[in-house]
């Protein structure tokens, strides 16, 4: 095993620290309440007047590594129209709480709360897998600062059901060995579930910096206990991104989340890739995305 200091993935963490820095964000800290601190980039406390012009957005990642890693193909582009926020979600990268609570609500009023101690008053926001479950309750609690709501591969209506069937599909005895991979082995299956890249060609020392402890979140989550959802309808527009291969939340899923939604909702299919398009085809999942919060779409 590699020692700590010639880690390749804490090297590549830096080059991507450095890409959200050139995009105008600084890495702050902010603690939003007694119990919770959460660590995010977002604009400098001393923007210029042009930045605060622009429209919010706010950036929420899928579970795995902290958002440096996740949205890294999006901070410059999307830099360039919006005054970008992009936080840890609690318990991963530098956000952290001493409390107990590990549902995904929590983790939406802790997003409100940082975007009310920033004091910005109206925002869009953008979740991926596990952060769409995140921004689908950031949408139902806060309807008022909520302006529009992309949700990417995000099967906010899991059943239970859907979590046997990708048991099944990933040929492993639980969702836990999916998700919370315990060695660069474990890694490598489940990136071909994720993504259509393959992870062949990655050392197992760099794979292994990735396998990170979050079981109490995965049991934390309200969703997919049973064969019940609890999606309805929302005030905002949706825009649903999906991969065409997705086979964490198959395509079935976008389209009947599509209709639980109802008629503000648009669903755009990613083809050729998999559960992270924001990553696999960033320039279509920018474009679909800038097309859909902003009155006149830019090209990228």
């Amino acid at each position: 095993m590699a020692p700590s200091f010639l880690s390749v993935a804490k090297f590549v963490e830096a080059l991507l620290r450095r890409r959200f820095s050139s995009a105008g964000l600084s890495l702050q800290t902010l603690s939003i309440d007694s119990e919770t601190t959460i660590q995010f980039w977002g604009p400098p406390p001393s923007s210029s007047s042009e930045n605060t012009q622009k429209p919010s957005l706010l950036l929420l990642h899928g579970f795995g590594p902290s958002a440096v890693w996740q949205w890294s193909h999006q901070v410059k582009p999307f830099s360039q129209f919006f005054r970008l926020y992009v936080p840890d979600l609690v318990f991963f990268g530098g956000s952290s709480s001493s409390g107990e609570n590990r549902s995904e609500m929590f983790q939406a009023l802790c997003m409100g709360k940082l975007m009310e101690k920033l004091e910005v008053e109206r925002f869009s926001v953008i979740g991926t897998s596990y952060g769409g479950f995140v921004a689908y309750n950031m949408a139902k609690m806060f309807p008022e600062k909520v302006e529009k709501v992309v949700l990417a591969s995000s099967g906010v209506n899991l059943r239970r059901s859907d979590n046997e069937a990708f048991i099944a599909r990933a040929k492993c005895h639980g969702i836990k060995e999916v998700m919370l991979p315990a060695s660069a082995t474990d890694l490598r299956r489940t990136s071909g579930m994720v993504s259509s890249k393959r992870l062949d060609y990655v050392p197992d020392f760099v794979l292994n910096d990735f396998c990170q402890e979050k079981a109490e979140l995965l049991e934390g989550l309200s969703i997919g206990k049973d064969d019940k959802t609890n999606v309805s309808p929302i005030q905002q527009d949706v825009m649903l991104i999906w991969g065409e291969q997705d086979q964490v939340f198959p395509l079935k899923m976008a389209h009947d989340l599509k209709e639980m939604l109802g008629i503000k909702t648009t669903l755009k299919i990613i083809q050729k890739t998999s559960h992270i398009p924001q990553t696999e085809k960033p320039k279509e999942f920018n474009g679909i995305v800038m097309s859909f919060l902003l009155p006149t779409s830019p090209s990228l």
